[in-house]
């Protein structure tokens, strides 16, 4: 073998190692990636939850103290019954 087939088979060799390891690395990073899109999808989802819990129990309350007060709209308008006569 000659010595310009040995260093083309070596550095041929090199390469082909060198792209197998980024490869390698390239779809550990990916991985990882995806891993942290789905936790923080997750999260999100969890999140949501919560807000849509506080906002049922809020509405259960004003619809509880709706019930207990004798509340008035502010966009209905009020009879004159209780107003005085002028």
């Amino acid at each position: 073998m000659s010595q310009a087939s040995r260093i083309s088979l070596a550095a041929t060799s090199l390469f082909t190692a060198g792209i197998i390891v980024f490869v390698h690395f390239q779809q550990k990073a990916e991985r990882t990636a995806m891993h942290a899109g789905v936790v923080r999808d997750m999260e999100q989802q969890r999140i949501k939850r919560e807000r849509q819990l506080d906002f049922d129990m809020q509405r259960a309350l004003e619809e509880e103290y709706k019930r207990e007060q004798n509340v008035h709209s502010s966009l209905e308008p009020q009879s004159n019954a209780s107003a005085p006569p002028r």
